[in-house]
């Protein structure tokens, strides 16, 4: 897995919730993004994204979120008050250089995302590529966060 990105808005105590979220997400998968996920490196060309791909983007990102924040969490409780390494999904030595219970939790994390985004109708590659451009690309991170948006103030399937 890679990246992802931040953004914010609105009001209202309800939508405040929601808002939190959703900043928290975007702004920890920036952050995460050099943290637990692999490498990967952007063709020179500007990317074609289809509203579908932007919807499975989404609704991978919110899928990963919980089971980020966790291993995150743990991970930090294991390192102490230091700052978390960079961990790299597909570098070993970034994985290795963690104590054990850590990796364990790594990997664990690293294997659950692939799942998810695989699930959610795209390739890690694609993946990979959908955030990077959206990292350099305004509108395309706006898409994203208002499907985000949509995504999370949709009903739950019953």
């Amino acid at each position: 897995m890679k990246t992802i990105f931040y953004f914010f808005f609105r009001s209202s105590q309800k939508h405040m919730h929601s808002q939190s979220l959703l900043f928290g997400i975007i702004a920890t998968l920036g952050l995460f993004s050099h943290v637990l996920f692999w490498n990967f490196k952007v063709d020179a060309q500007t990317l074609t994204i289809n509203n579908t791909e932007i919807n499975s983007y989404a609704q991978a990102v919110l899928a990963m979120e919980p089971s980020r924040q966790h291993a995150f969490e743990e991970i930090k409780k294991i390192i102490g008050s230091g700052d978390i390494p960079k961990i790299v999904c597909n570098d070993p030595n970034s994985i290795r250089s963690l104590p054990k219970k850590a990796q364990d939790i790594a990997v664990d994390y690293c294997n659950r995302s692939q799942k998810i985004v695989e699930d959610n109708g795209l390739s890690i590659a694609r993946f990979n590529k959908i955030t990077i451009e959206a990292q350099n690309n305004d509108n395309l991170k706006q898409q994203i966060y208002k499907t985000l948006l949509r995504l999370q103030q949709a009903p739950a399937n019953p």
